[in-house]
Parts: C-alpha cells; sequence; structure tokens
C-alpha cells in the first residue's frame, strides 16, 4: 500500500491539468509525495506515511556513511570567533583518523564543522531542519539530508553516530546533548563518547549538575562520567578512538 501510494504519478498529474509535469524528475517522486500525503490526505493518521519515507530516506542514505562523529553547536557563532576554527580543526582532525563527521546542517559551528570535514576530503553530513528562521543549509556538506520532523533528525543523529562532540551552543545543542545522556543513562542506547569542546563554556554547567542534581539525590555519581569536557581537538580525537576503533 505504502509503495503504491508513492508511486502513483500518473494519478497525481491527472489532478493538474494545467499543471504539465516538466520538473525534474529526480525530485518528482519526492514533490509528488509531499503533495499527496500533505495535500490530498488532510487525515492526521495519513501523516504516518510522510514519516515513514523520511526516515525510509534517512536510513538508507546514512548506512553508508561508515563510522561517523556528530559535532553540535550554535548556528550563531560566526566564522571569526575561535570556536568556528576549533570546529573546523576538530572536523579535519577527524577525518584523519578515518571518520566521518555529521552535523545539523545549518550555520555557525555547524558550517564550521562540515567545511573542515569537505576541505579534509572526507564525508561531511548535514543534517538539515526545515525552520521559519535562522536555519539554512551551508554550502560544506557533501552528503546534504533535509528533515520535516524534528523527532526523526535527532533518532538518525543517534543511530548514525558513533561519539557526539557537542561545542558551545544554545537550546537545540543542549537538548541534543541530554537526549543521548538520557538514552545512555537509561540503558535505551549503548554507551558512546561524550565531549563537550570548550572548558570556559560549560564548567558552569557540570558545577551546576555536581552542586544540585547530584546533591539533591536526581542523578548519582556515575553519571556525571558520561561526559567529558576538552579543550583541545586531538585531545578530543585521542579520547573517541578509545572507545571506537575505525
Amino acid at each position: 500500500m505504502f509503495a503504491g501510494i508513492l508511486t502513483l504519478r500518473p494519478w497525481y498529474c491527472s489532478l493538474h491539468p494545467m499543471e504539465p509535469c516538466q520538473r525534474d524528475q529526480k525530485r518528482c517522486a519526492v514533490d509528488d509525495r509531499q503533495y499527496l500525503l500533505d495535500s490530498l490526505t488532510p487525515a492526521e493518521s495519513w501523516r504516518i506515511f510522510r514519516i515513514m519515507a523520511e526516515f525510509v530516506d534517512a536510513i538508507d542514505t546514512l548506512s553508508r556513511i561508515g563510522k561517523a562523529v556528530t559535532i553540535f553547536g550554535s548556528a550563531r557563532v560566526r566564522p571569526e570567533n575561535p570556536c568556528y576554527e576549533q570546529a573546523r580543526r576538530l572536523a579535519d582532525k577527524l577525518v584523519q583518523a578515518g571518520f566521518s563527521v555529521i552535523t545539523g546542517g545549518g550555520p555557525g559551528i555547524m558550517e564550521a564543522a562540515n567545511r573542515g570535514a569537505t576541505e579534509a576530503g572526507g564525508t561531511s553530513v548535514g543534517m538539515n531542519i526545515e525552520l521559519p528562521f535562522e536555519q539554512k543549509p551551508n554550502p560544506y556538506a557533501n552528503l546534504a539530508i533535509n528533515y520535516h520532523y524534528f523527532f526523526i533528525r535527532k533518532v538518525m543523529f543517534v543511530k548514525s553516530s558513533v561519539a557526539y562532540v557537542v561545542m558551545p551552543g544554545g537550546f537545540g545543542t543542549l537538548d541534543e546533548l541530554f537526549e543521548a545522556l538520557t538514552l545512555i543513562q537509561t540503558k535505551r542506547m549503548k554507551s558512546f563518547p561524550v565531549v563537550l569542546m570548550g572548558s570556559d563554556y560549560w564548567r558552569g554547567l557540570i558545577s551546576w549538575l555536581r552542586r544540585t542534581l547530584l546533591k539533591e539525590g536526581m542523578i548519582c555519581r556515575e553519571d556525571l562520567g558520561l561526559v567529558q569536557i576538552i579543550d583541545d581537538p586531538d585531545e578530543a580525537v585521542k579520547h573517541i578512538q578509545k572507545f571506537v576503533i575505525v
């Protein structure tokens, strides 16, 4: 049934006699699928087909990239910010160590990491999310995936990564960090390295976790060991290599 819906091209075109099909054939099926699922089938239950299609596309694409490290960080960081160059260097080092690099596909630190990976000749994945502001795809990802649903993108970050490096960022960066820590803590996923890059930026957060959450018994001491604060890109790569063999 699902396959049939995704291949109803003649039916779709017949519904639009004033709009002859002259589109790029490679995008045709995707465009038709989105129209069918979003416009012709307004019932909420039909949304599952768009969700399934987005999962299938992402899994098929990311299954071929090998072992990858995801680098998170703010979209608001400008190229003159030291964090930008640090992310670029980190991605370069990861590619040299045999890893692919994944980012959220946007500007700022994401752009820097994709740029570093591409310039090093590696696989540079940008998993962009459709947002009404701020997030636009950067030009440095040599493998780009666009997502409509946040939750699918988040699943694919976890599924496709062997480690996370979390650089300075805002709510989105913290969201990805704490989701990974929660999944590891609750053993819903296999533990992997989670690196916080930049001790000056993250020191206050770790202090709060220790002085408030740990003190109040909201987490245990072992949970604090799920993250490592590292300042040097070379040291971050070495830390990841202790747990991951490429």
